[in-house]
């Protein structure tokens, strides 16, 4: 049998070589592609009776997809998000395996044909600025804990940063002059796809972060855990909602809220533009690539609704006569 044929081959030199060496990915996007293949083969490998190993490209037909992603949703329980990145990293490989075998072209186009499913769009949920302020107020500050946990949630509520953003800082992508009041602050994050952004900070996370980043050294990570270990985006999240918990008894409206720091970054975007920043910077602070992504905050938040409405309000006006009171249908027309 030509090795052409086997998966396995194209999956290593996938995974390794087009990934990282040809398109750089980040490594999330790495680590979900191949989880999507380690869920997909024993599948395919079940339904053909073979071997991992001995699975053909053809093997892994347009139908065996389409069977693996009703499994995704049906007994998995995997929701839309999750099986439209299987569908996209399932093109990713049928693409790479097209450009570089002709053969298999045929094959290629097959799997590509497999549709995206349409996702419900999930409202944006955010944070009153009372809702942030009890949030940021949860903390114990007179413990080295609490200070810590308190900068931490200043600094997601500061940059817009993602769990893992935050947890990935190191103390060198600080820049904290000795006058922030003079002298501009601001954080280098490295976002999805490797992307880097500059965050402007506010003086309080200044002084927050450089008495937490006292003495240490540049290339550790500005937030650390009990153990002196960089904080986890897993501890992000945990931190978040362990505080969220504690506001709650201050802030009762928290109490329907799931708060993640997710919440936290849709907040800082909604929190901006409701102080007048402009869409396109608040694009470039969070890091989105697309403007459509960032317009998703304006179309979201109530209350800019409401005042753009009350500006255009006309009042009432005395309503005109129905048309069935009109003695005819050509003189209504006249009044058009």
């Amino acid at each position: 049998m030509n090795d052409t044929t086997l998966l396995g081959g194209w999956v290593r030199r996938f995974l390794m070589e087009h990934l990282v060496g040809e398109r750089n990915l980040a490594r999330n996007t790495q680590q979900s592609y191949r989880d999507t293949l380690r869920l997909l083969l024993p599948f395919v490998a079940r339904s053909t009776r073979k071997g991992v190993d001995r699975l053909t490209v053809l093997d892994l037909s347009a139908e065996q997809v389409r069977l693996f992603l009703r499994e995704l949703e049906e007994t998995r329980g995997c929701s839309v998000a999750t099986r439209n990145q299987r569908v996209a990293a399932l093109h990713s490989l049928a693409r790479f395996i097209g450009l570089q075998s002709p053969e298999h072209v045929p094959w290629c186009g097959e799997i590509q044909s497999i549709p995206f499913k349409k996702a419900p769009q999930k409202s944006i949920g955010y944070l009153d600025k009372s809702e942030m302020d009890a949030l940021l107020g949860a903390p114990d500050r007179d413990t080295a804990q609490g200070r810590r946990d308190y900068a931490v949630l200043l600094f997601l509520y500061n940059t817009g940063a993602r769990a893992d953003e935050a947890a990935q800082a190191l103390i060198a992508d600080l820049h904290l002059p000795l006058a922030p009041t003079r002298d501009s602050a601001w954080v280098l994050i490295r976002g999805k796809g490797n992307k880097e952004r500059r965050c402007p900070l506010w003086n309080r996370t200044v002084a927050e972060l450089a008495s937490l980043v006292r003495g240490r050294s540049s290339s550790e990570h500005v937030f650390l855990n009990r153990r002196s270990e960089s904080l986890t985006r897993f501890g992000v999240h945990a931190l978040v909602e362990r505080y969220a918990a504690r506001a709650t008894v201050q802030v009762p409206s928290l109490q329907g809220k799931r708060v993640s720091p997710h919440t936290i970054r849709h907040t800082t975007a909604t929190h901006l533009l409701r102080a007048g920043v402009d869409i396109n910077t608040i694009r470039a602070w969070l890091g989105h690539v697309s403007l459509t992504t960032t317009n998703i905050y304006a179309e979201a938040d109530l209350e800019m609704k409401a005042q753009a409405l009350a500006t255009c309000d006309v009042g009432y006006a005395t309503p005109k006569a129905s048309w069935r009171k009109d003695k005819g249908l050509m003189q209504f027309l006249q009044t058009l």
